[in-house]
């Protein structure tokens, strides 16, 4: 079951979240911070300044650092559109990135790639190709019965919420349709039973079902 993230900083001001940005900048002493840089050491999520700014450079903006135009390698933007696109059900478009407050703006897709339907393109391409198939599979750790690890990893979660066209297999939810609709991967055959993490015995639930799959199970 896929962890979810409850906002508990609903009440956080615009100038606690500048104030927090500054004293990041101060400790570290880097008139610039990435995403990942204030994840570490600020007090807020930073979906949280995204939401309250619009963007994440125009949040360092007004707080008076400098912008960021961090060159992202190719896959971290794939990984960023990849949980996109299962989070919403379907191909994204230029504003959902800004919509579903993605962590990566347009502007680093358009630096790297030059226009959005590129970047598209470009992503498809990889996760069909054979360098992105070869990280699907992941070997189980040693001393175990089983041939490849219990976690499913983003690329394997992608390849099979796409082949189920990101639907539930039990009962058609999609948060294409339905925005609430929190889609999992799932083992066929339980890992404790044997089964083996691999795209043929995975298949896409939405929460409810797995939920219920695993009651049926403990019963």
């Amino acid at each position: 079951m896929l962890l979810e993230y409850t906002d508990k900083t609903n009440s956080v001001t615009d100038t606690e979240l500048l104030l927090d940005l500054q004293r990041v900048s101060n400790e570290t002493g880097k008139q610039s911070l990435t995403i990942a840089e204030y994840k570490e050491h600020g007090r807020y999520d930073p979906s949280t300044i995204i939401r309250h700014f619009e963007t994440w450079n125009k949040a360092l903006s007004i707080a008076g650092l400098q912008i960021s135009n961090r060159q992202y390698a190719d896959r971290e933007l794939f990984d960023n559109l990849a949980e996109l696109w299962i989070k919403i059900g379907h191909q994204p478009s230029r504003r959902d990135l800004s919509l579903f407050q993605s962590p990566i703006s347009y502007k680093a897709y358009e630096r790297r790639f030059g226009k959005w339907s590129v970047a598209l393109k470009s992503f498809v391409d990889y996760y069909n190709s054979q360098e992105s198939l070869e990280v699907y599979q992941i070997e189980a750790k040693p001393n175990t019965t089983h041939k490849t690890s219990r976690d499913i990893n983003l690329r394997m979660r992608f390849k099979v919420m796409s082949r189920d066209n990101f639907k539930c297999c039990s009962c058609g939810a999609s948060p294409a349709k339905d925005p609430s609709v929190d889609l999992h991967v799932d083992h066929i055959k339980p890992w404790a039973k044997g089964g083996e993490t691999v795209i043929e015995n995975l298949q896409t639930l939405c929460s409810k079902c797995n939920w219920g799959k695993s009651d049926s199970l403990n019963a």
